[in-house]
């Protein structure tokens, strides 16, 4: 299994073209349709509600992108969708009506966000609720997620989408993990386990010597989070593509 082409050269706009000065909160219908107007990708996070539903959101707590409080899991998809998305009139989109508006127009990367809390074992709702809707999705689309266990789980669930891992350095302090499960994870030693045919790994951390490693063996390379032509340009010394924001990155051709 490969990374379907157009992952590879359109670049990902991360949580959707999102500009709250404008109106598209992060992982909004209209960072959406401002991404695909623009021709470039999107890159999605999924969180899940508490019946089940599979949420277009990337934090676990609504405070900071929304008008409410509390947490995504513990309010059911009805309640999310009219939860404001704050700079909006827009409440949080589910994942069928996402893929509704991409139809297959753009390439679609959809990030798995841990809902172990731990990046171990406990998985499995969030994953077999977007397989659900993801399943017959017809354009190029990849799914991913930091937790090796989630994407194992999608290799079950999902045989036939590519599959990725997000990876990082996971220097100490920037993460709630403990030391050994960091430095687990920092060699990306799932790989192969999981099924993967591509990484998104943290920009400032591409010189690490296992990602040359995988990029020889034939993994796709993508990258997050890029902010500047400046750092496109570094990044692209080694990724093949990059997840932006913040700015408009050149289309090929």
């Amino acid at each position: 299994m490969t990374l379907p082409r157009q992952l590879l050269d359109v670049p990902l706009a991360h949580r959707a073209l999102h500009d709250l000065t404008a109106g598209r909160p992060e992982n909004s219908r209209a960072a959406i349709r401002a991404a695909i107007d623009h021709g470039y990708g999107i890159e999605i996070d999924l969180q899940l509600s508490a019946d089940g539903r599979a949420m277009v959101f990337h934090d676990y707590a609504l405070e900071r992108l929304t008008v409410g409080t509390g947490t995504v899991r513990t309010l059911d998809a009805a309640t999310l969708g009219q939860t404001i998305l704050r700079g909006s009139d827009e409440g949080i989109p589910d994942l069928s009506e996402v893929l509704e508006i991409v139809a297959g127009r753009v390439p679609l990367l959809v990030e798995f966000k841990d809902q172990d809390g731990a990046m171990g074992p406990d998985v499995g709702p969030l994953e077999d609720a977007a397989a659900e809707v993801l399943r017959d999705y017809k354009g190029p689309l990849a799914v991913m997620s930091f937790n090796p266990h989630s994407v194992a789980r999608l290799a079950e669930v999902l045989p036939d989408v590519p599959r990725g891992l997000v990876t990082s350095a996971y220097a100490e302090g920037d993460w709630p993990l403990s030391a050994k499960v960091r430095d687990h994870l920092r060699e990306i030693p799932d790989y192969d386990r999981v099924g993967a045919c591509f990484i998104s790994h943290e920009a400032a951390d591409l010189g690490r010597a296992r990602v040359s490693e995988l990029k020889a063996k034939g993994a796709g390379v993508l990258c997050w989070t890029i902010r500047s032509p400046k750092e496109e340009a570094e990044a692209r010394e080694v990724a093949q593509n990059v997840t932006f924001e913040h700015y408009l990155p050149p289309l090929k051709g």
